[in-house]
């Protein structure tokens, strides 16, 4: 890899993804910083020579593949790709639509798998390049009024491992960080999304549920800034994590969902064996 990293960052406004760029921007990388508005990318981080902000919804095949090329033009290659684009539907699965869910999977994971695809060319030919899909703690643990974003992040953490192992000969590092609830806009009416409709058997349970997110915006325990650092380092490793849990809540809730399935395992352990059959 480049000893002058050059980093692309989709959903690079605010957030995460506008921490990280703040963060590789002041350790010296270039930085192709990207959002459906390149100018709220500027207006957050003011004129810089290393940073390259561009229009990019990810949703938009020809975006990306122009957001790609003039990130390659400026920078002369692409080191460090970050899929941090994404928002949260955060309703019931019955009370969800169909549009619900494919809006919420073409964003998060289409989207994600489009970059990816438009970035790998490039890393294969090098022989180099790290790939960081932002996941969530709810790509592991699931969540009740979370089934289609935290199905997206079950799809996000599939596919990174996978591709982890087709691209690991070729010098290409794969690595999934998984947040914790992280004090960004996350929760915000301009970011997170519900359902429009309602189902009576549902109502005090979504609206619980919906009060919950409202109150814990901007409450969160996780510092984005932090993050941010603790990104960088991973991207500064010869032998980076294939997995990173962000936060104390989200060591905590994987911890706990992994002694879960260890549970379940050795409680049906004999019944799982049962499967097994002789050839005849």
């Amino acid at each position: 890899m480049s000893t002058n990293p050059a980093w692309f960052i989709t959903g690079a406004s605010r957030g995460i993804g506008l921490e990280l760029a703040r963060a590789a921007l002041a350790a010296g990388r270039r930085v192709a910083a990207t959002s459906r508005r390149a100018v709220d990318v500027t207006a957050a981080l003011g004129p810089h020579d290393s940073l390259l902000a561009l229009d990019l919804d990810v949703t938009q095949p020809a975006q990306i593949t122009a957001a790609v090329a003039a990130a390659q033009a400026r920078f002369g290659a692409i080191d460090v790709l970050v899929n941090n684009a994404g928002y949260g539907h955060l309703s019931l699965f019955e009370e969800s639509s169909d549009a619900d869910a494919r809006a919420q999977f073409d964003t998060n994971v289409f989207g994600l798998f489009d970059v990816t695809r438009a970035v790998l060319p490039g890393m294969r030919a090098r022989r180099s390049g790290h790939i960081i899909n932002v996941s969530s703690v709810g790509g592991i643990i699931g969540a009740v009024s979370a089934s289609l974003y935290c199905a997206s992040k079950f799809a996000v953490e599939g596919f990174s491992l996978s591709l982890a192992d087709e691209v690991k000969a070729l010098g290409i590092h794969v690595s999934i960080v998984g947040p914790g609830y992280i004090r960004t806009d996350f929760l915000d009416p301009r970011s997170v999304r519900y359902a429009d409709s309602t189902i009576p058997d549902y109502a005090e349970l979504s609206t619980q549920l919906r009060s919950f997110y409202e109150q814990r915006s901007h409450q969160q325990p996780g510092d984005p800034v932090h993050l941010a650092q603790a990104m960088l380092k991973l991207a500064a490793m010869e032998n980076p994590p294939l997995r990173f849990s962000a936060g104390s809540d989200s060591l905590e809730m994987v911890e706990a969902r992994l002694a879960q399935v260890h549970a379940e395992m050795d409680t049906h352990r004999e019944l799982s064996r049962s499967v097994d059959g002789q050839w005849d």
